[in-house]
C-alpha cells in the first residue's frame, strides 16, 4: 500500500523534501510489515513459528520507532503534535486541552517567579 508516488515535479522539490517522503513512505511500510506479521502470527498455531514472527514483527516496531523519530526532529509541526499527544494517559481527544506536564504556561511561570 505505500506509496512511492511524488505528486509534484521531482526537479522542483528539494533534497530535503524527497528525503522526508523517503522515510514517510519507509515509515508506512514498516507500519504495513507490523499489521503482516500481527496477522501471519494470530493465523499460525505452530508455537516456534510465532515466536519467530514475533521476534521479526518487533524489529519492524524498532525500525518504524527510528523513522518516527527522524521525522519529528525534521519537522518542528510534528514535534510539537507528537510531545502532545504521545505517552498521555485519559482520552486521547482531551490531551490537546490538558499542557504536557514539561510545558511552560503562564500559570506555571507565575507559581515559578513567585517562589
Amino acid at each position: 500500500m505505500a506509496s512511492e508516488t511524488l505528486h509534484e515535479e521531482r526537479d522542483v522539490l528539494g533534497p530535503d523534501i524527497l528525503d522526508r517522503h523517503r522515510a514517510i513512505v519507509t515509515l508506512m511500510e514498516e507500519l504495513e510489515a507490523i499489521d503482516w506479521y500481527d496477522q501471519r502470527i494470530q493465523a499460525s498455531a505452530n508455537d516456534e513459528l510465532r515466536a519467530i514472527l514475533s521476534h521479526n514483527r518487533n524489529e519492524e516496531a524498532e525500525h518504524a520507532s527510528m523513522l518516527l523519530e527522524w521525522l519529528r526532529r525534521q519537522d518542528a509541526g510534528l514535534d510539537q503534535q507528537l510531545r502532545k499527544y504521545l505517552f498521555t494517559n485519559g482520552p486521547i481527544h482531551e490531551a490537546a486541552a490538558t499542557p504536557a506536564a514539561n510545558s511552560l504556561t503562564i500559570g506555571a511561570l507565575r507559581a515559578m517567579v513567585a517562589k
